[in-house]
């Protein structure tokens, strides 16, 4: 061990004392609104939050359907355990507990196929739900986006205007205008209302566009600023009302593969340089995150839900202006991000994934090693607790979304598996492979729940709805299929 590990790891014993044998605390449950809830309780003083769950499920008598809660005393998260996560260590006074629930709206399970829409005419590259999940888009290789009517599950209009495949879309976070990435080095803005083009495509890359990313809602509510990576090694940002570049990125030295527009207006591009890096929103090259001995292929940020779906929220609420949107987008990142630093997780060739809070390092927090194959997409469950990675070893790996540990495998595809995609409640995952099936894991249990064969070839792109009553899929046999519970 470093000299300085062994300092830190010290430190940490010393700030830690062991816990007296039998040391008990007086706590009280209190809901997030102050509700005490049940009586004063005498607990080990250690209680680990598992412990605190069954407990508060009895107390509030749901035994039967369990809901997951955090818990916190003060400002501090008890992860594991009471004694080890509380700074203060009397015994003299009742600690007040104070539980906040997890998504307590449940996503059922998608389990049946009620729509396989033809239309294009090449395989589907991409699919995208819109932020409040009302609309839906696909990309394919025949060089349309092709809008679709998710009420009637049928094809609403064709998008043409790309002479290239079409690679990425990404839907603004107003969910007012699509924009898509091509084969042919132009971003084309659409208007997903009336199906027709905003202008010509923004010329100015010279190699294929390979992502997408809006600037967050909460930042910018025109949501009138897009980032778009290309082969060419550059980023460019551009004003899509006024459908001019703002800035050019080009510090990278080979492709750019991903590009992230995070919560806190910082961008993060990985390249096939090996490195990611990260902007500010004025294009000023903030950090160069290094690690990685192959190519970068992934990136995901613990905010990207969130940010996916900026204002709207599981009720549907809508709201009259714009200021508002804005005020209750900007409420919901804060609520979800408290405290802490936006996380980062990276995929790459070499196999591994890096764990990184580019905010506070250019380090990585730790380096997440067991794929046998190059990883492909990585992502974070909507609450930020949890990061899946898709692997073309066949395997879905499951790690926590604080620490970066390794929490298991999902084990059942038997090709490589090309995306995976969060049910909103974070309970459960789909993957989609190139051996043809969508898959439904459970992840409390780390099994699988369902698996939705129908395609009849590899399965490219994947999407869950945002309000989680719809999946939507695509691949190689060139039919969007929508799948409902």
């Amino acid at each position: 061990m470093p000299a300085n590990k062994a300092k830190a790891a010290a430190a940490a014993a010393i700030a830690i004392p062991l816990m007296p044998e039998g040391t008990k605390v007086v706590a009280q449950f209190k809901s997030a609104d102050g509700e005490s809830t049940g009586p004063p309780l005498n607990l080990p003083a250690d209680v680990t939050p598992e412990q605190l769950e069954l407990l508060l499920n009895q107390l509030l008598e749901q035994s039967e359907d369990p809901i997951p809660y955090s818990f916190y005393v003060g400002e501090d998260e008890i992860i594991k355990s009471l004694w080890t996560d509380r700074k203060d260590k009397s015994t003299e006074d009742t600690i007040t507990i104070v539980y906040q629930p997890q998504a307590v709206f449940r996503v059922r399970a998608v389990s049946r196929c009620t729509s396989t829409l033809s239309g294009h005419t090449e395989a589907v590259l991409s699919c995208a739900f819109s932020p409040d999940g009302s609309q839906l888009a696909t990309g394919s290789g025949d060089a349309t986006v092709r809008i679709w009517d998710l009420n009637t599950e049928t094809p609403r209009y064709t998008l043409r205007g790309h002479t290239g495949w079409v690679l990425s879309i990404a839907w603004s976070p107003d969910g007012k205008t699509l924009a898509s990435g091509s084969m042919d080095k132009t971003v084309r803005l659409w208007d997903p209302k009336t199906g027709k083009s905003l202008g010509d495509g923004l010329k100015g890359h010279t190699k294929w566009i390979t992502s997408l990313s809006w600037e967050p809602y909460h930042l910018n509510s025109k949501a009138n600023r897009l980032a778009s990576s290309s082969k060419d090694s550059t980023v460019r940002v551009w004003d899509t009302a006024l459908r001019r570049v703002i800035m050019t990125i080009s510090q990278h030295t080979a492709a750019v593969t991903c590009v992230k527009w995070g919560g806190e207006g910082l961008i993060y591009t990985a390249s096939q340089d090996k490195t990611i890096k990260v902007w500010n929103s004025s294009g000023v090259l903030v950090k160069t995150l290094q690690g990685h001995g192959h190519w970068v292929n992934t990136l995901a940020l613990s905010t990207d839900f969130v940010l996916r779906t900026g204002p709207f929220d599981h009720t549907g609420k809508k709201y009259p202006t714009e200021e508002e949107s804005k005020a209750a987008a900007l409420a919901r990142y804060k609520a979800f991000k408290g405290s802490k630093p936006e996380r980062l997780v990276s995929g790459s060739d070499d196999f591994t994934m890096f764990f990184w809070e580019p905010e506070t390092s250019k380090k990585p927090l730790t380096r997440m090693t067991g794929h046998q194959k190059l990883v492909n997409h990585v992502s974070f469950s909507p609450d930020g607790r949890y990061i899946a990675s898709a692997s073309f070893d066949t395997s879905v790996k499951l790690w926590d979304g604080q620490t970066g540990k390794f929490l298991g495998n999902l084990r059942g595809h038997v090709g490589s598996v090309y995306q995976v995609c969060w049910s909103s409640d974070s309970r459960m995952l789909l993957s989609g492979s190139k051996d043809s099936t969508l898959k439904v894991w459970d992840i409390k249990k780390m099994k699988i729940k369902l698996d939705l064969p129908g395609h009849q070839d590899e399965v490219f792109a994947v999407d869950w709805s945002p309000g989680g009553d719809k999946v939507a899929s695509g691949g190689k046999d060139k039919q969007l299929k929508i799948w409902r519970h």
